[in-house]
């Protein structure tokens, strides 16, 4: 059967099960919840670029903002990605550099939405949760970072339902107009990292 988005991003399906089978041996089984996002990480700004356009195609809405100093990408696929038992995800969260620390690049996360829960979800879970993100008011996920730089994200709401109550909307193809790419700038000043 083809799978043209899993020839875009990767074997999808693995990465889900891998994660679920990560998140099962520290006793959390993800099972009940729903699937909200799958997030792609790029190491290059023109990547980034081909990317979001080879993912548009199989798209009906991309509701791309600006988000930590550059343009990130909330694709809505036209087929939802099929995976677990009978699992989907809607949404791949595409992400271009720069990089604030150490990332896996290709599938780096994928977001798992508890719903109203998500607090008490975090006391049950504390002893293996690595910690949670502050993004904004409609959403601090909990999240655990695996030994190979992934991660699984525990929600409240989905990151589309997080656009829609600021006031988004996954109406067509939106882009972020006139952003020029980041140079890497650090401590030393903009010379390059040493090798």
């Amino acid at each position: 059967m083809a799978d043209p988005v899993g020839d875009i991003i990767g074997d999808y399906r693995a990465f889900a099960a891998q994660q679920r089978d990560r998140l099962l041996a520290r006793g959390i089984d993800i099972a009940p919840y729903e699937l909200g996002h799958l997030a792609v990480r790029v190491p290059e700004w023109d990547q980034y670029v081909h990317l979001r356009t080879l993912l548009e195609r199989h798209a009906v809405a991309n509701m791309e903002g600006v988000w930590n100093g550059r343009p990130m990408s909330m694709i809505l696929l036209a087929e939802p990605l099929r995976v677990l038992d009978g699992q989907v995800i809607p949404l791949i969260e595409l992400i271009p550099p720069v990089h604030q620390r150490v990332y896996k690049m290709g599938m780096e996360h994928f977001g798992v939405v508890v719903g109203e829960e998500v607090d008490a979800f975090s006391r049950r879970h504390r002893a293996v949760l690595t910690g949670q993100q502050f993004q904004n008011a409609w959403n601090e996920p909990y999240y655990i970072l695996f030994e190979d730089f992934t991660h699984v994200k525990f929600h409240r709401h989905s990151l589309r339902a997080v656009i829609e109550l600021q006031g988004g909307t996954f109406d067509g193809i939106h882009h972020v107009d006139g952003w020029v790419p980041q140079r890497l700038v650090t401590a030393t000043g903009p010379n390059p990292l040493p090798r």
